[in-house]
């Protein structure tokens, strides 16, 4: 019988705790370590942070000692990329996988981290993987499934929706993203981050079918409620934010490839009129045999923030296996064998 692989945990945060409790639960990985950023859970059982029974696994916030476990695979989920981190990580012989975005497509890197991460993980003869719901699966994994019944793609477009009305997140809707508010036009720092955040997977999509791009270019849309809206997080008057649209486009030879658009509604009563989906993604591709796919989330829209962090959390555990055993460097969803979930 194989060994189990021996993981660290790194951070607790909301995706974080769902992996967490992942490990614990996984028929073939051991908990080894918990590296926390707060005093307040350091010395707690990770199955205090997680949910579970005790583990007699203690969480710690010195990274010395999570170097010293001579862990498998370090399960990497903070709120911000640190490079030094990582590189003293791998160095010491530990593979990643990471919620982070840094790492989905290493062309896209910037140069100078590309190399010190590359070199880190050849002295420590490891790898390293970016991973989760999106970008990952749905931007990565299901487009190079669905585009591998095809031999011609005229276009392809990711759709994510995500229906709000029944967040109770008044500081995330109102003060963060912006609703409730007179539209005004997208900031260039929020089109800057998106095509940061899913070019990478539509640069490796259009590589992997041997149609690479020339360039990105990236836009916002807005739209407003009709009418007074009551939602869980508050109040929407008429006239005011009640809709958003991220469109991320990759371009070849002048026109448009591929596509990531993000949606995201308070209420479905809009100017001007969208075409919305349920929460969840559509897929459609244009070409020799073309498809529609829709993937529903089917989960009560108040119980949404509970479920969804299993779907970023889950691919990240499911894959460690497949990055323990793979070549030492930065690795892709293209690089890496198919990830499956070992249930039980």
């Amino acid at each position: 019988m194989t060994a189990a692989l021996r993981v660290v945990q790194w951070a607790t945060g909301t995706i974080g705790a769902r992996s967490l409790r992942a490990v614990v639960e996984h028929p073939r990985l051991e908990l080894a370590g918990v590296y926390v950023h707060t005093r307040a859970k350091e010395g707690l059982d990770a199955g205090e942070l997680c949910g579970t029974g005790p583990t007699g696994v203690t969480a710690t916030a010195d990274i010395e000692r999570v170097l010293e476990l001579g862990a498998d695979c370090v399960l990497y989920m903070p709120l911000q990329c640190d490079a030094d981190e990582v590189c003293r990580l791998l160095e010491s012989g530990a593979n990643v996988v990471t919620t982070r975005g840094e790492f989905h497509h290493p062309a896209s890197m910037d140069p100078e981290l590309r190399k010190r991460v590359e070199a880190a993980c050849e002295r420590g003869g490891t790898s390293i993987h970016s991973t989760g719901s999106s970008p990952g699966f749905i931007t990565e994994a299901v487009p190079l499934v669905l585009t591998s019944i095809a031999r011609r793609v005229d276009s392809l477009t990711i759709e994510e929706s995500a229906d709000l009305s029944q967040r109770p997140s008044p500081e995330l809707l109102f003060d963060v993203m912006g609703y409730g508010v007179a539209p005004t036009a997208f900031a260039e720092e929020r089109l800057s981050r998106a095509r940061t955040s899913f070019g990478p997977s539509l640069h490796l999509i259009a590589e992997a079918l041997g149609l690479p791009l020339d360039s990105l270019e990236a836009t916002g849309e807005l739209a407003t409620a009709r009418s007074q809206v009551r939602i869980a997080a508050g109040e929407l008057a008429p006239g005011t934010v009640a809709a958003q649209r991220l469109t991320v486009t990759g371009l070849r030879a002048g026109r448009p490839l591929l596509r990531f658009r993000a949606t995201w509604y308070c209420t479905t009563d809009l100017a001007p009129a969208w075409d919305l989906h349920d929460t969840g993604w559509h897929i459609s591709i244009e070409g020799d045999a073309p498809l529609e796919v829709g993937l529903r989330l089917p989960v009560p829209l108040d119980r949404m923030a509970e479920i969804s962090p299993s779907y970023t959390a889950n691919r990240a555990v499911n894959a460690v296996p497949l990055v323990c055993a793979a070549e030492p460097g930065i690795r892709t969803t293209v690089d890496l064998p198919q990830v499956t979930a070992e249930l039980g």
